[in-house]
């Protein structure tokens, strides 16, 4: 929280040419509700991961003060009113008060989920509830579900949107997560061996066809790739984490990469539903064919990244209000063009520290299901946060993917403080000592007869 002050007074000095004396509250909140979040894990999950939450919560400051340097450096607000801006207004403040809300909700996660085990229970209805918040948008008008040609959003009119997509991976993971700790030796079999590999049988593909086939339709009805590749990503990951066969990796890249090229070549032969993913392809080939219309943004977003260099402009000394969408899907880019290539770097190092602890946590949980949901949980962070950069970044097709914790909105803000807050409980359980009898207790839970969680993967733990 110093470097997230430091941040504060270093943007207000380059846009205000002075450091006003309510440069430290937005700051002095974070560090209230992030203080309020350590003791209750302090308190509901001691044996916690003591890294995932002070990584997360730089990452999350930064994002506020990025959002706020905008609203001050905004060129539709006269400079003599600047210094006045109050906290809470602009898309900083709403991110500030999305901050709060969400690490609210990280804490209620942590009281109500004493055992991660627990959710197996409503796997299935999760399940059904996931594909009902993937498919929402794709179904509802256009006004009511479309921003920037994606149809990832529910538009609430008079009050807002929501991203369903968001608190779906949550819910599909904890499927996953079931599913394949039942199913994972049949899934394990082998019926033939080609180049060294053991492939699986004919019969065992049908889970993976039918998330294929669900990611091919938010492919082409909601018009984004990004979320496509998340789902679709996630579970042939959890897949091969259950059964530890290579085969269905290869087999996973196959069919997507075997998707999106049908859906390009329909686009560009057919048109209708595919006519938007091959213009993204076409953009993503070259951006500066078309740089003044369809391929600005990700002309603006790349030519900001040159811009910033290696060590950047410093923070509140670029220009990230000429990126569209800045606060929202180039955020890397905005920032990229004030901290440089270093700055970047450091994030996407903090990023991958939170993953690693996760898939730390994943391998030291003593229950199949616990190593399953936080394998995927981790994943599903590292594989957005490379979706959305490497988007920026023009190594693959341009998404509508937001950056976790950096990117304005209260959707995208919420559901990955919950995916943190269900690693903290599974890193808990993972590092909590082993009583004489070869179990370990929830935090907060009293000595007494081992009981079975109905519906719970169970194990057997020998010494």
């Amino acid at each position: 929280m110093a470097l997230v002050a430091a941040y504060a007074a270093t943007v207000e000095a380059t846009l205000l040419d002075e450091v006003t004396l309510d440069f430290w509250v937005p700051t002095a909140a974070l560090s209230a509700v992030f203080l309020a979040l350590h003791l209750v894990v302090r308190f509901l999950a001691p044996h916690a991961d003591p890294v995932l939450l002070p990584a997360v919560a730089l990452l999350n400051g930064l994002g506020v003060g990025f959002l706020r340097r905008l609203d001050l450096g905004d060129p539709d607000l006269p400079p003599q009113e600047r210094p006045d801006f109050p906290i809470f207004a602009g898309v900083g403040g709403r991110q500030l008060a999305w901050t709060l809300a969400a690490v609210v909700l990280a804490a209620l996660l942590l009281v109500l989920m004493r055992d991660h085990r627990a959710v197996s229970r409503y796997a299935y209805t999760l399940g059904l509830a996931g594909i009902v918040l993937v498919m929402l948008p794709a179904v509802l008008p256009r006004r009511f579900s479309e921003i920037n040609n994606a149809k990832l959003w529910v538009i609430i009119p008079g009050v807002g949107q929501i991203q369903p997509g968001e608190f779906a991976k949550l819910a599909l993971l904890v499927f996953f997560a079931y599913y394949l700790v039942r199913k994972r030796e049949v899934l394990s079999l082998a019926s033939r061996r080609f180049l060294g590999i053991d492939f699986p049988r004919g019969r065992d593909l049908g889970p993976v066809l039918v998330v294929w086939a669900i990611s091919l339709l938010v492919l082409i009805f909601e018009k984004d790739l990004g979320t496509s590749l998340l789902y679709f990503g996630m579970f042939v990951v959890t897949l091969y984490i259950a059964t530890e066969r290579v085969s269905w990796l290869i087999i996973g890249l196959l069919l997507f990469f075997g998707g999106a090229f049908l859906a390009y070549f329909l686009g560009g032969t057919v048109g209708g539903p595919f006519a938007n993913f091959y213009l993204r392809a076409e953009i993503w080939l070259d951006p500066f064919a078309d740089a003044y219309d369809g391929g600005y943004q990700l002309v603006q977003g790349l030519l900001g990244l040159g811009t910033g260099g290696l060590f950047g402009a410093g923070p509140g000394g670029g220009q990230p209000h000429l990126v569209p969408e800045v606060h929202n899907d180039f955020i890397f880019a905005g920032m990229g063009e004030e901290i440089g290539l270093f700055g970047l770097s450091s994030l996407l190092v903090i990023y991958l520290l939170v993953v690693e602890r996760g898939l730390r946590a994943a391998l030291a949980v003593r229950d199949s299901f616990g190593k399953l949901l936080a394998g995927g949980l981790a994943f599903t962070l590292g594989l957005q946060v490379f979706v959305i950069v490497g988007g920026i970044s023009k190594l693959i097709p341009l998404t509508g993917q937001t950056t976790p914790f950096l990117s304005a909105g209260g959707s995208s803000l919420m559901a990955n403080w919950l995916l943190i807050a269900a690693l903290l409980r599974i890193s808990d359980a993972a590092r909590r000592p082993v009583d004489s009898q070869g179990t370990s207790r929830p935090s907060g839970v009293p000595a007494g007869p081992p009981a079975q969680l109905h519906g719970a993967p169970t194990e057997v733990i020998r010494p």
